[in-house]
C-alpha cells in the first residue's frame, strides 16, 4: 500500500483531511492545489463543525485537542430578526449544541500544520487529467509538468476538473446570488452592525430576501446580502449598490446600513449546486469527496463537515484495504453517496424555507422541529 501514488487534487478541508488520516496510518499521498502557497487568498469566514460528522473526521485526523485550541467562544449564539430588525430569537451560546464555531482559515492552517513538509505541491493547476490503464492517471499541470497516480481523488471543488472523468454534471444555478460585506473592528467603527449582528450567527429574513452575518474571531462582521434573483441580475444595468439598497425597500434602516456602510466592492456569489443524490459508474482509481461530489448550498450548514468526513471515511478505507484499491472506493461511495444525498435535499429545502413568503417564521419553525428531533 505505501508503493501507491495517491494524488488529491485541492487542498481544501476534505484533501487536507484525507491526507492526514492517511497519514496517520502511514501512507504518504500528495495533495496537488493551485494556490502559489497557503496565504495566496483568504479562506472564508466560520464554520460551525457538527460532532457527527466534522468532529468525528477530526478523532480520525488525531487532531481533537488542536481543534479545541481554535474554537470561537461565544460563536454558537444565534439570533434571527424580521425585517423590520424585531428580534424574533435570540439563542446565546451556552456550549452545548454540540457544534462550535472556528474560523476556516485557522482549521486549515491547523490541518496544513498536520502534514508532512512537502505533502501539498502549491501552484498545481491541473490542466489536463488522463487514464493510462489499470487505474492509473496522468495529471499535467499548467507549468507542462506531469504526475502520474494509483489513486486520484478529486477534492477540488464546485468547478472539479476530476469530476468529468466520472460524471457529465455540472453545478446549477440555486436561485440565490449573495453579496459579500465585511465591515472590520465592527464595535469601534460599525456599533450599530455589530449591535445589530450580536455574538455569532444573524439570520435577518423576508420573502425572496435577506441577510446572513457571523462575527468573526477578529472582531470583523462578514455579511451577505442575499437575494432570490436571476443568475445575471448582478450584471444588469445601474450601479450595483445602489440597486441592491433597492431591493430592501421598507427593510429597517438598521438592516440596510449593512450594505450602505460598507464602501468595498459588493461581489456577486451565486449559489450553485450538483443534483441531490448525484452518483456515478465505479471507475478504476479514482474517486471525488466534497463539493466535488455532492455539491449543495449552505443551508444546511454540511458542506464543510462533509468535506472533512468524506476525507476520514476515504483514507480510513484505504488504510483498511491495504492494497485493494478496488474495494476500498468502492466501501467509500457506498456509505458516500447516500450520505451526501440527504446533506444535499436538506441544504435544498432549508433554501427555500429561508426566503418563503412567511419567512422568517418558516426558519424559527424549522429550528424549532430540528430541537425537537424531527
Amino acid at each position: 500500500m505505501e508503493q501507491l501514488q495517491i494524488g488529491i487534487v485541492g487542498g481544501g478541508l476534505g484533501g487536507l483531511t484525507l491526507a492526514r488520516v492517511l497519514h496517520v496510518h502511514g501512507i504518504a499521498a500528495t495533495v496537488y492545489e493551485l494556490d502559489a502557497s497557503a496565504t495566496a487568498r483568504t479562506q472564508g469566514g466560520m464554520l460551525d463543525i457538527h460532532d457527527y460528522n466534522g468532529q468525528v473526521a477530526l478523532h480520525a485526523a488525531g487532531l481533537m485537542d488542536r481543534f479545541q485550541a481554535i474554537i470561537h467562544p461565544g460563536g454558537e449564539a444565534m439570533r434571527i430578526l424580521d425585517r423590520h430588525a424585531e428580534v424574533m430569537v435570540d439563542e446565546a451560546d451556552d456550549g452545548g449544541r454540540g457544534r462550535p464555531e472556528v474560523d476556516r482559515g485557522h482549521l486549515r492552517r491547523m490541518l496544513l500544520d498536520s502534514l508532512p513538509a512537502g505533502t501539498v505541491r502549491w501552484g498545481s493547476k491541473v490542466t489536463g487529467i488522463t487514464a493510462t490503464g489499470g487505474g492509473r492517471h496522468e495529471l499535467t499541470f499548467a507549468d507542462g509538468s506531469t504526475a502520474t497516480t494509483d489513486v486520484l481523488v478529486g477534492a477540488d471543488g464546485a468547478w472539479s476538473r476530476v469530476r468529468p472523468l466520472l460524471s457529465y454534471a455540472r453545478p446549477a444555478y440555486a436561485g440565490i446570488t449573495f453579496f459579500d460585506i465585511d465591515l472590520p473592528d465592527a464595535d469601534t467603527r460599525y456599533p450599530d452592525a455589530a449591535a445589530v449582528v450580536g455574538a455569532g450567527m444573524l439570520f435577518a429574513l423576508g420573502p425572496g430576501k435577506g441577510f446572513l452575518a457571523h462575527r468573526e474571531t477578529d472582531g470583523s462582521l462578514h455579511v451577505y446580502a442575499a437575494l432570490k434573483v436571476a443568475e445575471d441580475w448582478a450584471a444588469g444595468p445601474g450601479d450595483l449598490r445602489a440597486r441592491l439598497v433597492e431591493q430592501f425597500a421598507g427593510w429597517s434602516p438598521r438592516l440596510v446600513s449593512l450594505i450602505t456602510s460598507f464602501d468595498g466592492p459588493l461581489a456577486p456569489r451565486t449559489i450553485n449546486v450538483l443534483p441531490a443524490g448525484l452518483r456515478w459508474d465505479r471507475v478504476p482509481g479514482v474517486t471525488l469527496l466534497g463539493d466535488a461530489a455532492h455539491l449543495m448550498s449552505p443551508f444546511a450548514g454540511e458542506g464543510a463537515n462533509l468535506a472533512m468526513l468524506d476525507g476520514a471515511e476515504l483514507g480510513k478505507a484505504l488504510a483498511a484495504g491495504r492494497g485493494d484499491v478496488e474495494a476500498a472506493l468502492t466501501a467509500y461511495e457506498t456509505a458516500m453517496f447516500p450520505r451526501g444525498a440527504e446533506a444535499s435535499r436538506e441544504a435544498n429545502a432549508n433554501l427555500e424555507i429561508c426566503f418563503r413568503d412567511d419567512a422568517p417564521q418558516s426558519l424559527i419553525d424549522r429550528f424549532a422541529a430540528y430541537a425537537a428531533g424531527h
